[in-house]
């Protein structure tokens, strides 16, 4: 079964989308068995990953609303995963499950007709706390989050952190957190280095060792309908993103083995 990662935070223009999508590359060149989810109304990860949201099918919406399975909306990207797409329908498909029976718990009955069928599933985020970050939240295994090292970031974090104890109760107690990832950081930034280490002392091992750097070559990739991976996956983002994709497997290895001692 799939290992689902919800890539989260309520906080917008943090690299959520572009971690999405190159985690979902990264895995993929590993190689592992990846579908990308794109549950933000934008549509930035499904034209990220070369798909135009303007001329889909079917897409995540229908999904959500019973009018498409899963299968029929599922498109193949040039860098090698799977694509669940997502566009501007999405606003209206908000409103539509306000009233819906299991409105939180649409994607993940989606998502377990495919999990057999991957190794990770990467869903992206809105960056809000909408009806579809419920949804995301309910079908996930764990939450990655994406942060700038700046002023309000860990103020936002623990403001996230109690979201998910609060959804643990009510929704989904297996919830966990994947890992906190340091984006768009600049050595050069002494704010940035205090607050990284400010976040290194609080959360210890739930930090990422990786550190996302802003790298132009990684802004420049989702114009060409690109992740970093299939762009240029030797510049300094690449490279990143691929030890990202690696801390990602080492950690699921570690959850494996404690499952086997623990069943022997």
């Amino acid at each position: 079964m799939a290992r689902i990662i919800a890539v989260a935070n309520q906080k917008g223009g943090v690299g959520k989308t572009t971690t999405a999508v190159n985690l979902a590359a990264a895995l993929a060149r590993t190689p592992k068995r990846v579908l990308l989810a794109d549950l933000d109304p934008q549509g930035n990860a499904t034209m990220g990953s070369g798909i135009d949201k303007r001329e889909l099918e079917a897409s995540v919406t229908d999904v959500l609303l019973g009018e498409a399975t899963p299968q029929q909306a599922v498109v193949r990207c040039e860098d090698g995963y799977d694509l669940l797409p997502g566009n501007i329908d999405l606003t209206a498909a908000e409103l539509q499950l306000m009233d819906a029976d299991n409105r939180e718990g649409r994607l993940k009955a989606a998502l377990e007709t495919l999990a057999g069928g991957y190794d990770f599933i990467v869903i992206d985020c809105p960056p809000s706390l909408s009806i579809l970050t419920l949804n995301a939240l309910t079908a996930a295994d764990s939450v990655l989050v994406p942060m700038q090292c700046e002023y309000y970031a860990l103020e936002g974090l623990s403001a996230l952190l109690d979201t998910i104890n609060a959804l643990k109760g009510r929704l989904n107690p297996q919830l966990e957190i994947e890992g906190v990832l340091r984006t768009m950081f600049d050595v050069r930034n002494n704010l940035a280095n205090a607050v990284s280490a400010e976040l290194t002392q609080h959360f210890g091992d739930l930090v990422f060792r990786t550190i996302i750097p802003r790298n132009v070559r990684l802004a420049e990739a989702p114009s060409h309908g690109q992740s970093i991976i299939g762009y240029d996956k030797a510049s300094r983002g690449g490279v990143a993103y691929l030890g990202l994709a690696g801390e990602v497997l080492r950690r699921q290895r570690e959850r494996d083995q404690q499952r086997k001692e623990k069943a022997a």
